[in-house]
């Protein structure tokens, strides 16, 4: 089957991306396709999953009641099966995205310190994610993005070890607060200030390759050349170079090495691997597991090359 043949034959939060993204599908198309998420597969059943009291799994960040030794973090509270939503393509502007925001909106409470979800936390890996979350339903987390725009380090990044002496950014906390911020200047237009912080942000990892140590050249962590879905809180290569794309900006020179990683990773039947799952609790498997052709891996590497080799 032919690759694209082989994305379309899936989900429709798979479906309207790879006719977004990949194909021409004229916009009527698309949006027909995006309308199903709502109501078919994937997206469909996660809603369903919401409970009456707006949460997933009882609730913010984890779930209640939640058992530290459990295999892996839980993946099933609010914030990531909302990620997920983000993730589908669920059209905020849908019935089904209103009532089910507003519902959070209303009663989702984080666990550190009781804070209504769109007021965010304290630790920027977490608020980052509640800035994407609220960007792109539409809430107000204007105050969020402030107290992100104070807690940029020295170095350009964010880092949720802070609080515990840290001074160094790291790629997984600002990859978080990036896509953050860009989600929300794409809702809102932004500020000079958050502009100018996210352009710091990409420079942090543009200096660096996506992947190698400032001061040696050696990579930082090999984790990050092998691909995940969902990415949870992770960074890897591939959800560096999604971001660049997402900013619709022309690729920087500095991260021709990552797309080299990126096209090493090809399989000869033109898919990509699901690599590194995040082990914990889930709602339900959308892929068949590490070493395995994933259709999500394969639309996100297929619109980056696409959007790097674009002349």
């Amino acid at each position: 089957m032919d690759v694209l043949d082989w994305l379309l034959d899936s989900d429709p939060a798979i479906r309207w991306q790879v006719l977004r993204d990949l194909t021409d599908a004229p916009a009527p198309e698309v949006r027909a396709e995006r309308a199903r998420v709502a109501t078919e597969g994937w997206g469909a059943r996660l809603l369903a999953l919401q409970d009456k009291n707006g949460q997933w799994d009882g609730g913010t960040y984890f779930p209640s009641p939640f058992d530290d030794s459990e295999d892996g973090q839980p993946w099933t509270a609010t914030t990531y099966s909302l990620l997920l939503l983000r993730d589908f393509g669920l059209d905020p502007r849908s019935d089904e995205a209103r009532n089910a925001v507003a519902l959070v909106r209303d009663n989702s409470r984080w666990e550190e310190g009781g804070q209504p979800f769109f007021e965010g936390e304290v630790e920027p890996c977490v608020n980052g994610m509640a800035v994407t979350l609220g960007a792109y339903f539409g809430e107000n987390v204007d105050g969020v993005v402030a107290r992100l725009l104070g807690e940029q380090l020295a170095d350009g990044g964010w880092n949720c070890e802070v609080e515990r002496g840290s001074v160094r950014s790291s790629f997984g906390t600002t990859i978080n607060v990036l896509e953050g911020l860009l989600e929300y200047e794409l809702a809102t237009g932004g500020s000079p200030a958050s502009l100018k912080a996210r352009q710091r942000a990409e420079e942090y990892l543009l200096e660096r390759g996506l992947l190698r140590r400032r001061t040696t050249g050696e990579v930082i962590d090999s984790d990050w050349l092998d691909f995940s879905y969902p990415t949870r809180w992770f960074y890897d290569v591939l959800r560096g170079l999604d971001y660049f794309r997402a900013t619709g900006n022309r690729p920087d020179e500095r991260i021709a090495e990552a797309v080299e990683v990126l096209r090493s990773k090809r399989q000869p039947d033109g898919t990509w691997l699901l690599e590194n799952s995040h082990p914990g609790r889930i709602h339900f498997a959308m892929e068949d597991g590490d070493g395995l052709p994933s259709r999500w891996n394969t639309l996100r590497a297929l619109r980056v090359l696409d959007w790097y080799e674009r002349p």
